[in-house]
């Protein structure tokens, strides 16, 4: 149950990122800032091969984003990249245990 409720936690975050004011509008330097840091955590969760494929289409419309100029959208998904990386990697971490206690005895 801590577990599950973790993950939402984690899961709940870039809804809760997206949905907060912008103190400013974003610029180039933190586009690149933002994508760097997602991109990071998503081959992070690759090395562990648990990447999940929402994370690269996330990141693919951060890239899409920066690309048509609007920075404030493109920090907010590769934000959302990132979180669903680090997501993805606690899941991975924790399922590498978490089977024992499923195992008959």
């Amino acid at each position: 149950m801590k577990r599950s409720l973790a993950l939402a936690v984690v899961l709940a975050l870039p809804l809760a990122l997206s949905l907060a004011p912008a103190a400013r509008a974003a610029n180039e330097a933190d586009y690149k800032a933002a994508y760097a840091a997602a991109e990071a955590s998503s081959k992070e969760a690759a090395g562990m091969r648990n990447q999940w494929t929402v994370t690269v289409s996330t990141l693919a419309a951060a890239k899409k984003a920066a690309d048509g100029g609007d920075y404030d959208r493109a920090v907010a998904a590769a934000r959302e990249a990132e979180a669903l990386a680090k997501a993805s990697i606690f899941q991975a971490i924790s399922e590498k245990e978490a089977w024992k206690a499923m195992e008959i005895r």
